[in-house]
């Protein structure tokens, strides 16, 4: 059997992302050879993301790859990965989430709320740096900081900043998870649109691909994910955006009729499902926010197309909800300000 050509970025935690996917191809017989590829987004490790320019700096080499013929699957973490689709490629599996919080690393404070006033706290993330300025209501000195995770614990060690937020997933795959005091948990921190999740993405046509790497998919996954970039693809937010959201399957914990036993209703209770969406956006400062929570139960017997489409639906409900609650003006105005600070000039109305 010809092996499957795994393209990857070769950080140390894209590279764990990529011998995870290989691990889990062989062990159901598949063989892949990993193809290193360096992006923009690797080689500019010093500017700002917001001044890299267009989305996707972690991800369009790779996808170029993989439209030439060059490799056959790509591996993305999903929140790196654009929700605009491009021809010819499909995202064909999402596995098992990892940890989709955000964590809070310090070696002075044992939680968030332990920080004093003009405390340094270090993101990589807008809408980190957003959330912790509503949360502190200005009170702490949130800055970026760019490089790896290793890079950034040298920082935070080094005395640059009194505490730090990463990603949990990132640091318990690369065996720093010890490093973590406490996570930053929902209402008020939702995380990046699909963290914790991989995208396994292939060429739309390459049914014999497809079907090799279809065994990795998680629907669960999937779904809350497929809700996430929905919502995201309809705020027209891009990474850059604060812009937070879950999405969430659970079984279906609606009250059943009166009139059937307790049996019955258990019974039909295990064929339904309940797909949740908490989503978020801010204002770069923080004093602006709107936030939401929907819902949709289904029958879990439904097809994969139905399914994607009540997902889909969702995250496009979920952003109506918020612009109705009067987010249009800030998302326009966030906008602006992040081409500001890409020297993009915007289009004159």
């Amino acid at each position: 059997m010809k092996p499957l050509r795994l393209g990857t970025r070769p950080s140390a935690l894209a590279l764990w992302q990529a011998n995870w996917t290989r691990d889990a191809l062989e062990a159901n017989g598949v063989p892949v050879e990993i193809v290193k590829i360096h992006t923009k987004g690797d080689v500019d490790r010093d500017a700002a993301i917001v001044n890299l320019g267009a989305q996707g700096v972690f991800t369009k080499e790779i996808q170029r790859a993989l439209l030439l013929g060059e490799i056959d699957l790509a591996v993305h973490s999903l929140k790196d990965l654009p929700v605009e689709r491009i021809d010819g490629l499909r995202l064909t599996a999402v596995p098992v989430r990892a940890d989709f919080r955000d964590a809070f690393v310090s070696n002075r404070f044992a939680t968030l709320d332990e920080l004093p006033p003009g405390a340094v706290v270090a993101t990589s993330s807008m809408r980190r740096q957003s959330q912790l300025l509503r949360r502190s209501n200005g009170a702490w000195d949130v800055r970026p900081v760019r490089g790896n995770v290793e890079t950034r614990l040298q920082k935070l060690d080094d005395g640059e900043f009194d505490a730090m937020i990463l990603a949990s997933a990132g640091l318990n795959r690369l065996g720093f998870g010890s490093r973590i005091r406490h996570f930053l948990e929902r209402p008020d921190f939702l995380p990046a649109v699909g963290q914790g999740a991989l995208g396994l993405e292939t060429r739309a046509d390459d049914a014999e691909t497809i079907a090799r790497v279809a065994p990795l998919a998680d629907e669960a996954t999937f779904l809350s994910v497929l809700a996430e970039r929905s919502l995201l693809a309809t705020l027209q937010g891009g990474c850059l955006v604060p812009i937070g959201a879950l999405g969430t399957l659970a079984a279906s914990t609606q009250t059943a009729q009166s009139s059937q036993s307790a049996e019955i209703a258990e019974i039909n209770a295990e064929k339904r499902q309940t797909l949740r969406l908490d989503a978020q956006i801010l204002s770069f400062d923080g004093k602006t926010a709107f936030q939401t929570v929907a819902t949709q139960t289904f029958d879990a017997a439904l097809s994969d197309d139905e399914k994607k489409e009540i997902a889909e639906r969702l995250g496009r409900d979920a952003a109506q909800t918020l612009l109705d609650q009067g987010a249009t003006e800030l998302v326009a105005e966030i906008r602006r300000i992040r081409d500001e600070r890409a020297g993009l000039k915007s289009p004159q109305n």
